[in-house]
């Protein structure tokens, strides 16, 4: 979504609106999914607070993100949903956050990995994936930069 011209989804208003028939189909159980990296920095900073607040990760509830997000998008003239009917009219049900991973979320990717791959797991390899994964914020190197998206890559590089 961030990446869409602003303006761009107000052509699908009409399938998420209130009237669910467009050109004689029933769009009532249709559902879309929009994927957008806006707001990462925001629930970022979220996931840190609560960390440095000693809070479970788990434990951050979807209303503590809900506002943040969502002004992020709104703040955003570059978004796909800036200035959208979509927004305004709440069309959408459900918002889902990703929150960054902690090593122990990638430990668990690697050792996923190693079994798809039918191998024991080594304590070596799934370190050297780890010590090769970057985490931040600098000072406490809490989260994965970029979750467990490298990790089958760096398996094999370490095997």
């Amino acid at each position: 979504m961030d990446k869409l011209a602003p303006g761009l989804m107000e052509v699908l208003r009409p399938f998420l609106g209130s009237s669910w028939v467009v050109f004689g189909t029933n769009y009532r159980k249709a559902i879309f999914i929009f994927i957008s990296n806006t707001g990462g920095e925001q629930i970022n900073q979220v996931a840190l607070e609560a960390w440095r607040s000693r809070r479970d990760r788990e434990e951050i509830r979807l209303q503590e993100l809900e506002l943040v997000i969502s002004q992020a998008v709104l703040d955003n003239p570059h978004h796909g949903f800036w200035r959208s009917g979509i927004l305004e009219e709440h069309l959408l049900d459900v918002l889902v956050p990703f929150l960054p991973l902690q090593r122990h979320h990638v430990r668990h990717c690697v050792l996923n990995e190693l079994a798809q791959l039918g191998l024991e797991p080594r304590d070596e390899v799934v370190q050297a994936v780890l010590d090769s994964t970057t985490f931040f914020p600098e000072d406490e190197q809490l989260f994965s930069s970029n979750g467990c998206k490298t990790v089958a890559s760096r398996i094999a590089f370490f095997l």
